[in-house]
């Protein structure tokens, strides 16, 4: 999405267009795929436009999430993370949580179609999307792992 784009949704959802909404977008934006929480793009933020509180990034990620532009994860370590939405997703994106150095990587495959045609059958209930994270080890860490027993 373009900085004209939106400015026009958020007209057309009767909010004004402000540079420290574009700036806490461009930021997000610039770093899909990093899961950033708000604290980072704060401080991103910041970088850009030194006046900028906390509190009206928070408030902006909160407007940005709830018109359906971002989206935020909780990864269970304390904060929520945000990444852009995709167009061209149909589900969001599955998690792969390193438990020693913290690393998330995305898992791009949709590995639960069955499983919700399965649902679809059994409980005639139509899922719309899913969240998955799988916990373990990335490959760095597996292999500290291995050398330090």
């Amino acid at each position: 999405m373009t900085v004209k784009e939106l400015n026009q949704l958020l007209k057309e959802k009767g909010y004004k267009f402000t540079s420290q909404r574009q700036y806490v977008f461009e930021v997000v934006t610039e770093n899909q795929g990093k899961h950033l929480n708000s604290q980072e793009i704060f401080e991103l933020v910041r970088n850009r436009f030194p006046e900028i509180g906390v509190a009206t990034v928070y408030r902006t990620l909160s407007l940005l999430e709830a018109m359906g532009l971002i989206y935020g994860v909780d990864f269970e370590d304390g904060f929520r993370r945000y990444d852009i939405v995709k167009d061209d997703e149909e589900h969001r994106h599955h998690h792969l949580i390193c438990l020693e150095c913290g690393a998330i990587k995305e898992v791009e495959e949709d590995l639960l179609g069955t499983i919700e045609e399965t649902i679809m059958k059994k409980n005639k209930f139509k899922v719309i999307n899913h969240r998955v994270k799988f916990y373990g080890y990335c490959e760095k860490c597996q292999a500290k792992i291995e050398r330090d027993q």
